[in-house]
């Protein structure tokens, strides 16, 4: 019995009351001759139960103010429980007493709450006080209270005192034997549970999403990380298929299998899924089957990581190699072509200015001169790209370049009535040492390009958090058209428009801009569902208080 469980002993007291009523009750309507004659309910049975209450009172003020063991406490109680039936016993017609049978139900309840060694001394305590007490009647060493042992013969009342002891043993034996399978069986349901829920808390802590399917994939378990990942709680995708994750799974399971069973090595697979939200996520993962203690594959255990931010970084890496390469070799085309260009538009400015013939061939001049300017903005642009100026780190309270922008947006012609522009910023300055006039530059572009996603009106808004680890997050919101997920792996790429009459540079800068501030750029999207674009920049200091402007 635990120690800091007082439950049983209260269920023992009150079972002990319940039983010593039920006994004032039968020994109303038991004829006196089954007990005992001389009014042995009023000298023996009633007694009895008036203590049996009065301990009861007792053992109760014990368990709730004393500070002796509880298992000591039981252990007292049944010892006087011992004593308590066989006085009922010898007063009740001794060897004869139908509340021999007691012994038994003490017996029982001893290694119930006392295991099998308490059950063992129960037994040999109860044999022994049955024992000395009907030896003691019948060589009338004590009142017989109208017992008739003494009017047996001294073998046969003898035989018959053996004979219940041998009962009383046994019993004993029996209680001991079940109270030691009880404890093991509790020991291993402790250990069970013990080793479920250490296996439950290794799950939960690995930062790895860990799905347990069975053979045809329909989902079983989905552990935090994985919910934390993937944005699906665990009650929403069981009894799913993984194929919404993960594809199409079938003849991965089969070579899963089969490596398994032949020791091979466990591949590795990717795949491209979208959160619950509609983010597109890159999924690295592997598949292991699930089998019992007989050796049977029963599930499957899929581990997986998210990828996305580790491919856009090789996809990022990758670009930066492009257009370094690029860029050395364009911006000296670019000046190549800028000088020829600037003499052929003053050119067609003269011609264009003394020309009085066909009106057709002086519109063809001035789709020159309009194509020649267009070309002249993307050059700009494509050398402000290749070879951008040094950045000029200022301290700068982040607040204003994104008031500013939004000032400035709210008078350009683009921006019509159902456009609504909200800024969500924090009510003390946040300084980061940053190019102002670049970082308006980045913030000009995002909104103007939300804009256009929304040309029957929507909501922008920009966000300023200053996070933990020391950096600030800056998040444009729109709820415009959004884009596909081939739109956005290609959003940062040179000559990469879909806006008419754009260049394809915009955002290209952006994305220098900010890497050249040591910050990061990620574009979550989706078609019909708008586009939000976090951008996070090293900071000095912040609060985390916000305000909405």
């Amino acid at each position: 019995m635990r120690g800091s469980n007082y439950a049983p002993l209260w269920r023992l007291i009150i079972g002990r009351l319940g039983l010593a009523s039920l006994l004032l009750i039968l020994g109303l309507f038991i004829p006196q001759g089954w007990t005992g004659g001389n009014g042995s309910w009023l000298f023996g049975t009633l007694p009895v139960i008036i203590a049996v209450s009065l301990l009861s009172l007792i053992y109760a003020a014990l368990l709730r103010f004393s500070a002796l063991a509880l298992r000591a406490q039981a252990a007292w109680q049944f010892a006087l429980d011992a004593f308590l039936i066989t006085w009922l016993v010898w007063a009740t017609n001794g060897m004869s007493s139908p509340y021999t049978a007691l012994y038994i139900v003490a017996i029982s309840f001893a290694g119930a709450y006392l295991g099998a060694r308490g059950a063992l001394l129960m037994s040999v305590g109860c044999a022994s006080l049955y024992t000395a007490s009907m030896l003691a009647l019948i060589y009338d060493l004590i009142p017989s209270n109208g017992a008739t042992e003494n009017a047996r013969p001294i073998v046969n009342s003898i035989q018959i005192v053996g004979f219940n002891d041998i009962a009383i043993l046994v019993v004993g034996l029996l209680a001991a034997r079940f109270a030691e399978r009880h404890s093991r069986s509790e020991e291993a349901t402790h250990a069970l549970a013990h080793l479920r829920a250490l296996h439950q808390r290794i799950v939960e802590s690995i930062r790895s999403g860990v799905v347990t399917t069975d053979l045809e994939g329909r989902i079983y378990t989905f552990n935090p990380a994985a919910e934390e990942i993937t944005g699906y709680r665990a009650n929403e995708v069981r009894g799913r298929d993984a194929s919404f994750l993960f594809g199409d799974l079938r003849e991965k399971i089969d070579l899963a299998v089969r490596a398994a069973k032949e020791g091979a090595h466990i591949q590795r697979y990717e795949a491209d899924t979208e959160t619950a939200e509609g983010f597109r996520l890159r999924l690295g993962y592997s598949i292991s089957p699930l089998s019992d203690e007989a050796g049977e594959t029963t599930g499957l255990v899929i581990t997986f990581q998210d990828l996305t931010e580790v491919r856009a970084l090789e996809e990022n890496a990758r670009r930066q190699d492009r257009l370094a390469a690029v860029g050395r070799v364009a911006a000296g085309i670019a000046h190549e072509i800028r000088n020829p260009l600037a003499s052929m538009r003053g050119a067609i400015q003269v011609l264009r200015s003394t020309w009085n013939g066909d009106p057709a061939e002086a519109e063809l001049m001035e789709i020159i001169l309009r194509e020649s300017d267009r070309l002249d903005r993307i050059i700009t642009d494509f050398l402000a790209y290749a070879r951008p100026r040094p950045v000029t780190l200022i301290e700068t309270d982040l607040r204003e370049p994104l008031r500013e922008t939004f000032a400035l947006l709210r008078h350009n012609p683009e921006t019509r009535p159902d456009h609504s522009l909200e800024i969500i910023a924090p009510d003390q300055p946040v300084i980061a040492l940053v190019d102002a006039e670049q970082l308006r530059q980045v913030f000009w572009n995002l909104a103007r390009n939300a804009l256009r996603a929304m040309p029957d009106g929507g909501r922008l808004s920009a966000e300023l958090t200053p996070l933990e680890d020391g950096r600030v997050r800056i998040t444009f919101t729109d709820t415009g058209c959004g884009m596909t997920p081939e739109q956005v792996e290609q959003l940062f790429e040179p000559f990469t428009s879909w806006a008419p009459g754009g260049t394809g540079l915009g955002l290209s800068i952006v994305y220098q801009i900010i890497r050249d501030h040591g910050g990061t750029i990620n574009v979550y999207s989706r078609e019909g569902r708008g586009t939000t674009v976090r951008i996070e920049l090293p900071w000095r200091r912040g609060p985390e208080k916000s305000e909405s402007a």
